[in-house]
């Protein structure tokens, strides 16, 4: 190949980065990867669309060198030390304007210590969310791109090409300033947690509580996906309950451990919730189920020395599937009321400059979490981009009124048949303390004043009060 200057580089060519650079290369633009696994390399080249610019290096000066300036460099590579240790091996080899992008899962207080580190040396430095799969990355991810605008600008052609289109419109946008990118697809993959949460409750509701089997499970996964639930986490969820094990003849599903694995976001999202601070319960919720699941052995021991008996639920069928269609509706729109609150506070407070109604606009498509209530979102912002909360949203509040008694009767029923609900449990917990204008919690400051005279305040006159309590 005689290309010597190319648009886009990798670094790290595992199937994401592979697949992400040949999407690149696939919308017109020269592409270069680097990886010291020649095997990588070589399969890179061989995937290429015939007609198109690529190339695979084994020495990352040669990948720096043969890029156009400014140079566009995208890591994919683990996150933590590896990201820093590709940084510094690369800041000998780069100048001043050049763009180094970390599209991998970092969390944002590195990326923003990142951004500033290199912003001393005139290095220009995005912390880029990229979701979708690998799927994703080869026809179309949604991108979450933040730091400096100028960056953004230089990225802007290339990003947009790639990314999904939802209505001619690419799901990619500046997220905002400093390692909004990376906060944004870290609040994402916490709403993700929280919809399969949701997803696996639901499923186990219908499975053991009103007796579905695993192929009317699927008939009821495809209705819903082609009404108000359609998304990619419902659909693939319809496919799931198809797919037969090879080994043994059975669906798949059944022969799947109940073990939940996990990459650290869900929980980064939870644990950055609480120091902002702001409530995402469901979010918190779907991580600690996670880690409960983890204790099998402990849960076989329990169930056996408890032996609870789940009782079916009487329903009529029909009546009842559209009632749980409703109450996983109304759910949804509680997990993602969360999330974007928690962007909403998050943008303030540290200082990012997240535009929500772009967020909701990129979610649309190619992400996992996409779905056609991002729509009813989108709307819901571009009327009022201020929105401290999607409740707030007369249109939310008005499907949610109309689905609010679903959520009530399919917990319920639940839990009178003894089917663990947690995620819908704490949806609906959110919603109506949400809707509390008076808490309880004026007794919580009262306990804390009699036992650590750690104050309160009056609804009657301003400042700080302590009672010596039982004087």
């Amino acid at each position: 190949m005689e290309q010597k200057q190319f648009d886009f580089g990798m670094i790290g060519l595992g199937v994401m980065g592979q697949n992400l650079l040949l999407n690149v290369a696939d919308h017109g633009f020269s592409a270069i990867g680097f990886d010291l696994d020649e095997k990588k390399g070589l399969t890179l080249e061989a995937a290429a669309t015939k007609g198109t610019y690529v190339k695979a290096v084994g020495v990352l000066d040669d990948l720096v060198q043969q890029l156009s300036s400014p140079r566009k460099m995208m890591m994919l590579v683990p996150a933590g030390k590896p990201v820093d240790d590709v940084i510094e091996s690369l800041l000998p080899l780069v100048a001043p304007g050049d763009i180094i992008i970390d599209g991998g899962n970092s969390h944002f207080s590195d990326t923003l210590r990142r951004v500033k580190y290199l912003e001393a040396k005139g290095i220009h430095f995005t912390g880029m969310g990229v979701s979708g799969g690998e799927f994703g990355a080869r026809t179309g991810p949604a991108i979450m791109p933040g730091g400096d605008v100028a960056a953004w600008n230089a990225l802007q052609p290339i990003l947009e090409a790639i990314s999904a289109k939802v209505n001619g419109e690419p799901c990619v946008a500046y997220m905002g300033k400093d390692a909004a990118g990376h906060y944004v697809k870290m609040v994402h993959n916490g709403i993700e947690y929280a919809i399969m949460q949701l997803l696996t409750e639901v499923y186990d509701v219908l499975k053991r509580g009103l007796g579905l089997s695993n192929s009317r499970l699927h008939e009821v996964f495809k209705e819903w996906n082609e009404g108000e639930l359609q998304s990619y986490l419902v659909e693939i969820t319809r496919d799931i309950f198809l797919q037969k094990d090879t080994g043994t003849g059975n669906d798949l599903v059944d022969m799947i451990l109940d073990k939940a694995g996990s990459k650290g976001t869900g929980k980064w999202t939870s644990q950055d919730a609480m120091e902002l601070p702001v409530a995402i319960p469901t979010i918190d919720t779907a991580v600690a189920l996670r880690t409960l699941s983890a204790f099998k052995d402990e849960r076989v021991k329990a169930a056996a020395q408890y032996a609870p008996v789940a009782l079916k639920i009487q329903a009529d069928k029909q009546a009842f599937i559209a009632q749980t269609g409703d109450a996983l509706y109304a759910a949804i729109i509680l997990c993602y009321a969360q999330g974007l609150s928690m962007l909403h506070y998050a943008s303030g407070e540290l200082n990012m400059d997240i535009p929500l109604h772009n967020v909701v606009k990129i979610w649309r498509g190619g992400c996992i979490i996409r779905s056609t209530l991002l729509e009813v979102f989108y709307k819901a912002y571009s009327n009022n981009g201020n929105l401290s909360n999607i409740l707030f949203d007369d249109g939310i509040k008005n499907i949610l009124q109309s689905k609010e008694q679903s959520l009530r009767n399919v917990i319920t029923s639940a839990v009178q048949s003894k089917i663990a609900v947690p995620g819908l449990m704490s949806a609906l917990g959110y919603f109506d303390t949400f809707l509390t204008a008076r808490m309880p919690t004026n007794l919580l400051q009262a306990q804390r004043d009699y036992f650590g005279a750690h104050t309160y305040e009056r609804i009657d006159k301003a400042g700080k009060f302590h009672t010596e309590w039982g004087s």
